[in-house]
């Protein structure tokens, strides 16, 4: 339990957010023949849509009209430019999600049995990394107790905290505090669980030395310790305080989902007493080690901004480089006037180390506001152990929302997520998977191959996964594939991640989303020449599906831009580009339902992403930025706080001026009589109009306008000198001997004070030579 100071009051549920908590299957549902088939159709409407379109619209009006002006030529190109990238990311949906659908009807799920008898001989070990950066301590907690509660053989649970380690705000030192005990509490938690079940082992491999058969007594005892664990997490889930639709999942699927399927066992296992049978000697330990696995996970905490020897770069990349690339030494350390460095040691010397970092088989990074289901690294383990997937370096089951958003817009920010959820199996199928940041297992060795090593003022700076942009989990796909390993998707949903709460945080995730894909191309290239040269060439699917997903932000915005803003001949407007639009919002329609959202969401989408584009054109234009400068963007946080997060001044005042801007258009094109244009610059109008007011809200506008415009009057108070210490009568300092022995003196940096010391001392050195 959290102190009442560092916990916020639940937010406001709004009229029209979502009700129910309950989320989506495990599984998918398998997928008719029927809706196999009509996506195959989608996709060939589409296609020849664009044909019809390109042939008889463009061609025949140069045909038909061969002294066509300069500016319609340049209209019709521009045009056709547009449309054929926009129906190019429409084709992209339909294709992955024809391929999520052939995925889901063919995915047949382990047996519990088999899982267990896979690791009762394979164990190798897997070090969860949470990495997180203000976030508040019962976030960072249930995060840390889904990943404590896996069923996984060895299993060790390090928290990265990347806050500066001594902050002078109370409060912040205070949620600090907080979140350093976290792992110490749940590692506390454990003990009891932890120690009867592994005696409860320890008396059965006993058992089984003595006797092979198994008595009807030992049955009911295995039994009765599986009410006993189910018992324990339904005792700390009464005690858990629910304040919203997150705590809900994290009592009702994580604490919840455990405890009933360990009953569920219990019940199972005395049935097989009352019939006066038994499983088998050896299923009998695999159950036993369920339990001591469940609850056996090492917890720990580290700082890397306690030691003055790793990166302290201000992203998320460097926080985990600088934990992995400590992992399998043994280190001293060492107190310098720069701080704490850590020494590594080897050989003889590693026996007086007094810090050791254990190396491992998997990793699985696990953003700090992130829930997993408890089978999620016993699975996804057991898939990367297959001899058919000896090559896959990264797996996961990209990340679903939690349903029960009390915002609506955090409702249409989960829509989206859960389509992508779709989009992500589909690329998948075709080898196009990447590596989605919020939750991953990842093959240590896969990582070795794709390290870059370099020198920092004289420390080894090690980077597994790249910080050169904010999107770190594709540069390093792309890394990966150029080493000859692929990436998966589990077909399951066993993870879910926080979708921002209000329009201010969404803002930050987004543009972070937006910023990179252009930069990171460049590598894509020398992927497809390297595996060229391997003799693995890329297929056309893989590859456009993965130029869409890095680069179509970019088109998307530009291309929407161009419709808005430029009055467009009607002559090149056709009912065949909206035929060819159909089948994908047709198609998102079907999966938004699928999804348990509504048919009609896919207009609440349209005008969220209207809403949206300067958003991302704001990303774009910061890649842009960043490939003329070469410099690095800090990580931005999304904030998942359960109060509401200020938008910039611009994001809130161009979703106004878009409106405006297509209500002006409106009233141009109803008096040039070009009808086509005119119902367009109606639907963005509405849309967009609608979107502000559901999502952003009108009042919101105000003070976040209110906020752009004041802020800049407002400075932090620094505290005042004193007059003993004013820059006029400032003492000179004493000369600091351990930072001169340790950093050395730069030119030009000796003191007329230290050199007048250093001259004393020579000349003392020489009387004490001369014996004076």
């Amino acid at each position: 339990m959290l102190p009442k100071s560092l916990t916020s009051p639940a937010r406001k549920r709004q009229f029209g957010a979502e009700r129910s908590t309950r989320p989506l299957p495990i599984v998918h549902d398998r997928p008719s023949d029927a809706k196999i088939t009509w996506g195959r159709v989608a996709i060939l409407v589409t296609v020849l849509a664009w044909i019809v379109y390109l042939v008889y619209t463009i061609i025949r009006e140069f045909l038909n009209n061969g002294t066509q002006s300069f500016r319609f030529t340049t209209e019709a190109v521009s045009y056709v430019v547009v449309v054929t990238f926009l129906t190019f990311s429409a084709l992209m949906y339909l294709i992955a999600r024809q391929g999520a659908l052939l995925r889901f009807r063919d995915h047949v799920r382990v047996p519990r049995a088999e899982l267990d008898s896979h690791f009762a001989v394979n164990q190798g070990s897997m070090t969860v990394l949470v990495p997180s950066y203000s976030e508040e301590p019962g976030v960072v907690r249930g995060t840390l107790w889904s990943a404590a509660l896996q069923e996984y053989p060895s299993l060790r649970v390090v928290l990265l905290l990347d806050d500066p380690p001594h902050p002078a705000d109370p409060a912040v030192a205070a949620q600090l505090k907080v979140s350093r005990a976290i792992a110490q509490d749940i590692a506390d938690a454990l003990e009891e669980p932890r120690a009867r079940f592994a005696d409860e082992l320890l008396i059965c491999q006993l058992e089984l030395a003595a006797n092979p058969e198994v008595s009807v007594e030992s049955v009911r005892d295995l039994a009765d310790n599986y009410r006993w664990a189910a018992a324990w997490l339904d005792h700390m889930a009464a005690a858990e305080t629910v304040a919203d639709h997150v705590d809900t999942f994290f009592v009702e699927q994580v604490l919840g989902g455990l405890a009933a399927e360990l009953a569920i066992t219990a019940t199972a296992l005395h049935a097989a007493a009352d019939e006066c049978t038994a499983p088998t000697g050896q299923r009998m330990l695999e159950l036993h080690r369920r339990l001591v696995w469940t609850f056996s996970a090492e917890m720990e905490t580290f700082e890397r901004k306690r030691y003055a020897s790793l990166s302290h770069e201000a992203n998320k990349a460097m926080n985990l480089n600088a934990y992995i690339g400590l992992m399998g030494g043994s280190y001293r350390r060492e107190e310098t006037p720069a701080g704490t460095v850590l020494r590594m040691l080897t050989g003889r010397d590693a026996a007086g180390a007094d810090f050791v970092v254990p190396d491992s088989d998997y990793l699985l990074t696990l953003d700090a506001d992130s829930l997993l289901l408890r089978d999620y690294c016993l699975r996804l383990v057991y898939f990367l152990e297959q001899p058919d997937n000896a090559r896959v370096a990264v797996t996961q089951t990209p990340y679903s929302s939690f349903r029960g958003a009390p915002t609506r817009i955090e409702r249409l920010a989960g829509a989206t997520t859960d389509i992508q959820h779709i989009l992500h199996q589909g690329m998948s199928f075709y080898g196009a998977a990447f590596w989605v940041g919020a939750n991953a297992v990842i093959r240590k060795r896969a990582m070795e191959d794709i390290v870059e090593v370099e020198t920092v003022g004289g420390f080894e700076v090690r980077r597994y996964v790249q910080d050169r942009t904010v999107i770190e989990d594709t540069e390093s796909s792309i890394d990966l594939g150029t080493h000859g390993w692929t990436l998966a998707n589990y077909p399951e949903r066993l993870s879910y991640s926080a979708t921002p709460p209000d329009f201010g945080s969404l803002v930050v995730q987004r543009r972070r989303w937006a910023n990179g894909g252009l930069l990171i191309l460049p590598k894509l290239w020398r992927q497809l020449r390297e595996r060229k040269r391997q003799g693995h060439p890329v297929h056309l699917t893989e590859l456009f599906l993965r130029i869409n997903y890095m680069t179509s932000i970019a088109w998307a915005s530009f291309g929407l831009v161009f419709l808005l803003a430029y009055p467009y001949d009607s002559k090149l407007l056709s009912p065949v580009v909206v035929i060819a639009a159909l089948p994908y919002f047709l198609a998102m329609g079907s999966d938004l339902r699928y999804c348990g959202y509504k048919f009609t969401d896919i207009f609440r989408i349209y005008g969220f992403n209207l809403v949206l584009l300067p958003v991302n054109l704001a990303g774009v234009l910061k890649s842009l930025a960043q490939a003329l400068t070469s410099k690095k963007i800090p990580f931005a946080r999304t904030p998942k706080v359960k109060n509401r997060t200020a938008a910039p001044l611009l994001f809130v005042l161009a979703p106004y001026l878009i409106v405006a801007f297509s209500a002006l258009t409106l009233w141009r094109d109803l008096l040039a009589e070009n009808w086509g244009n005119a119902a367009f610059a109606a639907f963005n109008a509405v849309f967009a109009l609608t979107a502000i007011l559901a999502n952003i809200g009108l009042w919101n506008s105000i003070v976040d306008v209110w906020l752009g415009l004041t802020q800049w009057m407002f400075v932090d108070r620094k505290p005042r000198a004193s007059a003993e210490h004013s820059a006029a009568g400032q003492p000179e300092a004493a000369l600091d001997w351990r930072a001169v022995i340790y950093h050395g003196c730069a030119p030009g940096e000796v003191s007329s004070g230290a050199r007048s010391a250093s001259v004393t001392t020579g000349a003392d050195l020489q009387a004490v030579r001369s014996g004076s």
